[in-house]
């Protein structure tokens, strides 16, 4: 599955959660799951991370106005 934004992986990430949860399919498609799941999780982590800096970035500008400056990121995919 491809992922195409945060919603979405949050929504799949859900998906798989609550699918381990229930505990009605096999061993083999459970470990699957769990690792579409951790991918999804370090996916999903990465982009907070990003959002954290551009509000960091945006509250720290000087004089009290606020202003989006660029930040450079690494891209893990």
């Amino acid at each position: 599955m491809e992922i195409k934004d945060f919603e979405q992986a949050l929504g799949r990430l859900e998906v798989i959660v609550n699918s381990l949860e229930a505990g009605e399919i096999p061993l083999e498609e459970s470990l699957k799951l769990f690792e579409e799941g951790m991918g999804i999780a370090k996916y999903c982590g990465k982009k907070l991370d990003e959002a954290e800096r551009k509000v960091e970035i945006l509250v720290k500008q000087a004089e009290g106005e606020f202003a989006e400056e660029p930040f450079e990121t690494t891209s893990d995919d």
